[in-house]
């Protein structure tokens, strides 16, 4: 068995990282992994991403948002959590055992003082508040399970970046089940920052894996990473692209009128859109914008290379893009 401590606070290498630890180093029957990532949101990979942030208040705030190759539900990170990764070969035919999966984070918790339980859901409870989101990817009989602990994360940020949406979407993505969260710091009996907690955790698993060694990437390794966070977990196709088909029924009201939206997107971009205002019907309009990704940038961008003065007399560009664009 092997641990591996990471150094980057970029989700994109991270999630890079992680999936390559999964896929590559095969030879290692486990792997344990303890990582930090900067303030962003991670989508499970069956999720609609528009679906599941708050879109405005996501890009004020500079969040990043990537989506990872496991199932569940979104996520929010920032550097007062801790993230583990734990992957497993299956061995002999039997079944991978969630509870043992996260046995050193109870372990570790019950060590301080914390009680904390692996809830029906799959997550980490302390009082019946989760404390730890999971979920899992498996591939030919290898198991990627993972966590990301609340241990003194700005529970703000993480309320007002996944905050339920008002417009009315319909779409086939997996959905979040939101809970009441709560971070783990003020439950433990003395203070400790979070590379302590992690320093703690750590011992828990070299104590229960007495061979255990830190194993450290090659350049070639972290220029792989490099690569892949750039192609793939930077990337709009991914990040939202792959979000399943979605429609959406948004009103936007304006001192100049109300705006009522109707439109369809598939992989990222507009397929049908319908536009209802008080100034008539914008046919020529919405075809125009079929096709488009779906985002406020691309929206203007294509609203100013055409001529749609003819049309938006009554609203700026950036209205109108902001009133189809959740």
């Amino acid at each position: 068995m092997i641990y591996i401590l990471g150094k980057s606070p970029s989700p994109q290498f991270n999630l890079a990282m992680e999936e390559y630890c999964f896929r590559k180093l095969t030879q290692y029957d486990k792997i344990f992994l303890l990582w930090q990532n900067e303030p962003s949101i991670i989508v499970g990979k069956h999720q609609n991403t528009l679906e599941e942030i708050n879109t405005n208040y996501v890009r004020q705030q500079g969040i990043h948002v990537v989506r990872r190759i496991s199932g569940g539900g979104t996520v929010y990170h920032d550097l007062n959590n801790l993230n583990f990764t734990i992957i497993s070969n299956e061995k002999n035919g039997i079944g991978f055992d969630l509870k043992s999966f996260t046995r050193p984070i109870i372990d570790t918790l019950k060590a301080l003082g914390v009680t904390a339980e692996l809830s029906p859901r799959n997550d980490l409870r302390i009082n019946g508040k989760k404390i730890c989101g999971t979920a899992q990817a498996y591939v030919n009989g290898r198991m990627m399970f993972h966590g990301c602990l609340l241990f003194n994360s700005d529970l703000s940020a993480l309320s007002k970046g996944l905050k339920e949406p008002k417009e009315v979407i319909h779409s086939k993505g997996v959905k979040s089940v939101r809970s009441e969260v709560d971070n783990i710091l003020p439950h433990l009996s003395r203070k400790m920052d979070v590379r302590e907690f992690a320093a703690r955790i750590l011992e828990t698993i070299q104590q229960e894996y007495p061979g255990i060694a830190e194993y450290s990437f090659s350049e070639e390794e972290i220029s792989l990473f490099e690569e892949q966070a750039v192609s793939k977990y930077s990337h709009w196709e991914w990040n939202y692209g792959q979000s399943p088909q979605f429609s959406i029924e948004k009103k936007t009201k304006l001192l100049e009128g109300e705006i009522l939206v109707k439109a369809t997107v598939k992989t990222g971009r507009i397929e049908s859109l319908e536009l209802f205002t008080p100034f008539g019907e914008w046919k020529e309009l919405e075809g125009q914008m079929l096709g488009v990704k779906y985002t406020p940038e691309d929206l203007k961008a294509k609203l100013r290379e055409g001529e749609a003065d003819k049309w938006v007399r009554e609203f700026t560009i950036n209205e109108l893009a902001e009133a189809i664009v959740r």
